[in-house]
């Protein structure tokens, strides 16, 4: 991995492959790197990849009083893109990837951007009663205090939980048995140092992008999943509405992590909107 160093001193490690136009992969809260491996390699023959560890994320030993907020994030992203000179990038953010995009262009723009893709992601995660769009349609700041005080009791098993009591009964059933799949999350989400995921979390839930959704000028490719664990269709059809130059695809029989369930529509969807931007 690469890393360069952010301007408060966190280390940002980076994978990079491939020639062409720029695509940077964001992933999602308490995922890495090596999530987009897939994806990247398969863009790699056209594209200049850059799959990053977002500060807080990826295993990597961490100052204890590095802020691990979104928009340190959106700084972070700032400072690759210019540590390399990028110029019409194509950012692919995936739930909290998303969110660090919208972060990155409420405060610097879209001046470097050629286009940005969306995956599965609110605008803002908590709900009240004028704000129905966000995590399971009823997670107000009262749940998510309570999430984050079974995050602190346990990291690994608050997480699996909030995957599973959401819309997805497919996710609910095979938590309840215990299916191998959140066997293996389960080990992996017990390696990962919980603090400053917490602090990574807390900031996610105090944003808000509705106001910015509309100052977005450069195309958007929209993936949703029609069984997500978090949102609802109206989600998908909110961010849509609200983004003028966008384009939805609503993935079947997929949840929260549509690419995963569609790895190939995936693919084919993303180098087809990559190569719209670059005529």
């Amino acid at each position: 991995m690469e890393i360069i160093t952010a301007s408060d001193g966190a280390k940002i490690h980076y994978l990079r492959l491939g020639k062409g136009n720029p695509v940077i992969f964001l992933h999602g809260w308490s995922a890495s790197a090596k999530d987009w491996l897939p994806f990247a390699s398969a863009l790699a023959d056209e594209h200049d990849v850059i799959c990053w560890d977002a500060r807080g994320h990826g295993g990597h030993q961490q100052s204890p009083d590095i802020s691990n907020h979104v928009s340190d994030m959106a700084n972070d992203l700032q400072t690759l893109i210019e540590h390399h000179d990028l110029e019409k990038v194509l950012l692919v953010g995936h739930s909290m990837g998303a969110l660090t995009l919208w972060q990155y262009i409420r405060d610097f723009g879209c001046q470097r951007l050629a286009g940005i893709c969306i995956i599965d992601q609110s605008p803002r995660l908590i709900t009240d009663e004028q704000w129905k769009n966000g995590i399971y349609g009823n997670f107000d700041q009262a749940a998510n205090k309570q999430f984050i005080g079974r995050l602190r009791d346990n990291f690994a098993e608050g997480l699996l939980q909030l995957v599973a009591n959401g819309y997805n009964r497919k996710s609910f059933e095979n938590y309840r048995r215990n299916s191998r799949g959140f066997q293996q999350m389960r080990e992996h989400l017990q390696t990962l140092e919980s603090e400053p995921l917490i602090q990574c979390w807390e900031s996610l839930t105090a944003a808000d992008y509705r106001d910015m959704l509309p100052s977005i000028t450069i195309p958007a490719l929209l993936i949703y999943g029609d069984e997500s664990q978090f949102y609802g269709q109206s989600v998908a059809e909110y961010v849509r509405d609200n983004i003028t130059a966008s384009e939805l695809h609503i993935y079947e029989k997929s949840d929260h992590s549509p690419q995963l369930f569609h790895r190939e529509r995936f693919i084919w969807d993303l180098q087809k909107f990559a190569r719209t931007l670059n005529h």
